[in-house]
């Protein structure tokens, strides 16, 4: 069951239970989802499962054996 914003304030201790209990709890804003809760456990599962953006590029396959060279010929002349 989503939650309306003005209900979560009122309810906060509710919303923080039942994302405990039930897992990530959706709020809305004028009909329109805008926030999920979660739990702190779930939030560091889900946030400690990807490494930064630097780390991944830096993870991948060592491209240096690759061969990348290309032909110094000009294009072939294509009529459109």
């Amino acid at each position: 069951m989503p939650w309306q914003v003005q209900e979560a304030k009122q309810r906060f201790s509710e919303l923080v239970q039942r994302a405990l209990d039930d897992g990530p709890q959706i709020v809305t804003k004028r009909g329109q989802e805008v926030v999920v809760v979660v739990s702190a456990k779930e939030y560091r599962r889900l946030a400690g499962s990807k490494p930064d953006f630097t780390t991944f590029l830096l993870s991948g396959p060592d491209l240096s054996a690759l061969d990348l060279e290309r032909t110094r010929q000009l294009p072939r002349d294509v009529e459109l």
